[in-house]
């Protein structure tokens, strides 16, 4: 520039000219405004900055502090003695909370240590740890870097999910929050809780939540019992519980291991013999060998008892607490809660060992004797290069084999060179053969990637129930043959409905009949051919061919009569039956329904008196209704729990047994007397202990053609149902061995527990008289005890006001011919006559199912009665006089009188000369 007098002047010259004015004024104003903008973006700046952090304060989630100790504990069951049945754990739930006084002081030292070492000194924030971070993240441009207190840390996990954001943005709100609500939470807990729940919920992996589940899971100890050395290991696996896991990756741990050890020395909280000590120890070597001692151990499983428990937990979760069924699950899985049940450990282990035990269950093959196969479960998908799938069933594997089978799909068949399978095995090598050879051609040599699922199910199967019939408690139940294998699997015996045969019979017509009906286990039913009403269905008793004739109602439980059952369901009514079967508590009985075709169900019926039903029953309620007998005429509903516990030890829940009246007194003693002749004299006598003295009444049950097999009884102290079929209802060919499995349960049950010899005991209710057997009424002695066939007396319980006050009127005295044995005649000789005390009682003529008329020619049904039968129309036509004849009324016809008076006088002496024969 030039500064000399001419230039200065030429400077001002230009100065004053109008365009530069104009240029100058130009810019002085861009530069105002220039000054202003960054004076507003900067103001803006600061007030966007403060307004987004007041926003990212307002919008940060509320603290709840229950929640920072409620959440994924493990909950458990107890048996009825107060030891531990069963745990129950969600992902991240097996915690057992330990208070910080159960915490020994070094162990959380080590944690503190390695983890937030201002712990005690911060309020909630680690500033230095932040600027540390910081510096950090300018020189990497990673946000990884922690900085998170132990605050932070149960907040992250706890609140905010984990904290697994997807971007930047979102890791830096939920950080803000994060440190602004540690600083809150500091405000209102002290540091023991903070750390007390800290410790609690922590993932100390290879599946252990929480200190005190981690001392036991990798050490086999009590926090108590924890070193120096076996805390320090335990610290790192916070930080990450996968890399530094001591039993996967003891290597990293043990690094991290080393830092918390100098670390504790460091900071004064261990002495150098301590830090030398731990140092020295050999802990990881100690570690693999106690998880080698505890491979194979799992509390996974649940029982069968558990299975059916979680169902009823749940189910009152929502009914009696108003939740929905996911905070019901969340509670039962993660909230802590500890459920006192009716399991009985004694005898669960007992009726464990027997179902287990393959000894107690048919044999493989198909005779008499044995009857055990394999019933197979199988799918199979396989994916092509570009991952399409094709999906192979059961029965394509089936057609592989070119399956020929008999009429019962039972046996193995050779056709064509291969050997054929059926959906009933009887080796379980041979199958799974068949599946590696099917595999492989599906597959090309496995060469194709596939999923596979198969299943072997030894059939028949089985379930047992055991309850306490004086309070409803369900004390065991098995649900299935065999090892129980997974969890909330098939339970056989609280949800699968079957065919029962019957033990119907008892519940639906017998009871009924005495408690409502005016009718007395003297009262009689004649075992003749029979049909169900308007149909040509007819009756069959389980014993085959032949009828039984009079029989009394006694009889007909003890026997197992099927006519009888029936007979007397159609004298009192279906309805009666099928309300007292409601009253039971029977859940699954169909009153009306229409199908979608239009077909309509109802098991109010005289089918219904030997197990006819729609659908079936399980055999728990089975057993309840049965235990209503056994415990005087009172049902108790089921009962699987008595309370549950909060995670507090506060009680939740409840749980009392439904009781009611469903019968009389006397009518439930008078049901077992007559069901203690079942194992004594009637269908199970083998149902009787051997070796232990005690009463046992019960009911035998099978369903058509033997597909459902059953034994329900009880003893003054508990009711128990066997139940034995196919899965799918094929016939059985062993019919026996599930009675032996009760007679073997119950009697190791009342042995194990030595339960002191009981009676029934009988209600003042009962009075007893002699009856006669074959009309129900009054005996008349020197008449009934005296009948053809042996005596029909016979002293019989009553309740009071039901004995009968008719005397006999089925027998009469007759004078009978021996030679004809036919009521004797004027002219048959006194020797030849002698008196006999006969049955007074219709016969009819056998019925073709076919036409449903009788057959022709026609034919009298025979029965037991048959030969005692007194039939007034018949005479004795051994001793008739000459010419005289019997004429189709049965009366005698003689010739001319004197005729009559000629052979009359000698007729009886010839004839007595001649009829010596025999004698």
């Amino acid at each position: 520039m030039d500064y000399s007098r001419q230039g200065v002047k030429e400077r001002q010259k230009d100065v004053r000219s109008t365009t530069s004015r104009l240029a100058s004024k130009f810019w002085i104003m861009v530069l105002r405004i220039l000054l202003i903008v960054i004076v507003g973006v900067g103001i803006s700046g600061v007030m966007a900055v403060g307004g987004a952090f007041e926003g990212l304060i307002d919008t940060a989630p509320t603290v709840q502090l229950a929640r920072l100790n409620d959440t994924g504990f493990s909950s458990t069951s107890y048996y009825s003695d107060g030891t531990v049945a069963q745990v129950f754990a969600g992902a991240e739930a097996n915690r057992v909370y330990a208070t910080i006084d159960e915490i020994p002081l070094m162990v959380q030292h080590c944690f503190v240590a390695i983890e937030d070492e201002r712990f005690y000194e911060h309020g909630g924030i680690d500033i230095r740890g932040i600027f540390r971070a910081g510096v950090s993240v300018a020189k990497e441009g990673e946000l990884d870097y922690g900085a998170s207190t132990i605050t932070q840390q149960i907040l992250k996990n706890v609140i905010f999910g984990g904290g697994k954001e997807n971007n930047y943005l979102a890791k830096i709100k939920r950080k803000v929050q994060e440190q602004y609500l540690a600083i809150q939470v500091e405000s209102v807990l002290s540091k023991d809780q903070i750390l007390e729940y800290y410790l609690n919920y922590i993932n100390l992996g290879n599946g252990n939540y929480g200190i005190k589940t981690a001392a036991e899971g990798y050490f086999g100890k009590e926090l108590s019992e924890l070193t120096l050395s076996e805390a320090a290991v335990l610290a790192p696996i916070a930080h990450s519980p996968t890399f530094r896991n001591p039993i996967t990756h003891p290597a990293d741990n043990a690094e991290r291991r080393q830092a918390c050890l100098d670390k504790m020395l460091e900071l004064g909280w261990c002495t150098q013999a301590e830090y030398d000590e731990a140092v020295a120890d050999d802990v990881y070597t100690r570690i693999a060998a106690y998880n080698d001692e505890r491979k194979g151990v799992t509390i996974t499983t649940f029982s069968y008892f558990t299975d059916e428990l979680v169902e009823q937990v749940l189910e009152d979760f929502q009914k009696e607490l108003g939740y929905t069924a996911e905070q019901a699950q969340n509670l039962l899985y993660y909230g802590g809660i500890s459920i006192y049940t009716t399991q009985d450990k004694q005898v669960q282990d007992i009726l464990d060992k027997y179902y287990t035990n393959e000894e107690n269950f048919p044999a493989f093959g198909f005779t008499s004797s044995t009857g055990s196969c394999y019933e197979l479960s199988y799918a199979l998908s396989v994916f092509d290069a570009d991952g399409n799938a094709t999906h192979y069933q059961r029965s394509d594997l089936l057609k592989y084999y070119e399956d020929y089978v008999d009429s019962q799909g039972l046996y193995y068949h050779e056709n064509g060179g291969k050997k054929g399978i059926s959906e009933l095995l009887l080796s379980e090598e041979d199958i799974n053969a068949k599946i590696d050879e099917f595999r492989a051609a599906k597959t090309n040599n496995e060469q194709l990637k596939f999923i596979e699922s198969k299943q072997l199910t030894p059939q028949p199967q089985s379930s047992f129930s055991i309850i306490e019939q004086s309070t409803g408690k369900v004390v065991a139940v098995y649900g299935g043959r065999g090892e129980k294998k997974g969890s909330l699997t098939l339970n056989r015996a609280t949800n699968t409905v079957r065919q029962v045969g019957s033990t119907f019979k008892v519940l639906a017509s017998f009871l009924p009949a005495i408690d409502g009906a005016g009718l007395t286990l003297a009262s009689v039913q004649d075992d003749i051919q029979y049909f169900y009403p308007g149909t040509g269905k007819e009756v069959i008793n389980w014993y085959g061919s032949g009828f039984r004739g009079l029989q009394s109602i006694r009889t007909g439980i003890y026997n197992s009569l099927n006519i009888v059952a029936v007979k007397t369901l159609e004298q009192i009514g279906a309805p009666l039956g099928f309300e007292y079967l409601q009253k039971l508590g029977f859940s699954t009985l169909v009153k009306n329904e229409v199908g979608e075709d239009g077909t309509v169900y109802s098991d109010v019926g005289l089918p219904l008196a030997l197990g006819g039903l729609t659908k079936g029953v399980t055999n728990l309620e089975l057993t309840a209704a049965y235990a209503s007998i056994a415990n005087g005429g009172i049902y108790n509903k089921p009962l699987y729990y008595t309370k549950i516990l909060d995670s507090d030890g506060n009680v939740i829940l409840e749980k009392s047994t439904e009781s009611k009246q469903v019968m009389k007194t006397s009518t439930a003693w008078l049901l077992t007397s007559a069901m203690l002749d079942t194992t004594t004299i009637g269908t199970a006598s083998r149902l009787s202990f051997k070796n232990y003295k005690m009463p046992v009444a019960g009911k035998t049950g099978t369903a058509s053609k033997d597909s459902d097999l059953w034994f329900v009884g009880y003893t003054p102290y508990y009711t128990a149902s066997v139940w034995t079929g196919y899965d799918h209802a094929f016939d059985q060919k062993n019919k026996n061995y599930h009675q032996e499995i009760w007679r073997k349960v119950m009697e190791e049950i009342h042995e194990t527990k030595q339960l002191p010899y009981a009676t029934f005991e009988k209600p003042d209710s009962i009075v007893q008289a002699q009856i006669c057997t074959k009309c129900g009424n009054l005996a008349v002695i020197g008449l009934c005890d005296e009948a053809e066939g042996g005596s029909c007396v016979k002293t019989e319980y009553f309740a009071k006001g039901t004995v009968p006050t008719q005397k006999c009127n089925c027998h009469i005295r007759v004078d009978v011919c021996k030679k004809s044995n036919k009521p004797a005649g004027p002219n048959c000789p006194k020797k030849k006559v002698v008196s006999k005390v006969l049955l007074i009682k219709n016969e009819y003529y056998k019925i073709n199912p076919r036409t449903m008329q009788p057959y022709d020619p026609p034919e009298i049904i025979t029965t037991w009665d048959t030969p005692y039968i007194y039939h007034p129309d018949e005479i004795c036509d051994k001793h008739l006089p000459d010419g005289a004849y019997i004429d189709e009324e049965g009366n005698i016809v003689y010739g001319d009188e004197d005729e009559e008076e000629g052979a009359g006088e000698g007729a009886g002496e010839g004839a007595g000369d001649d009829d010596t024969d025999g004698e």
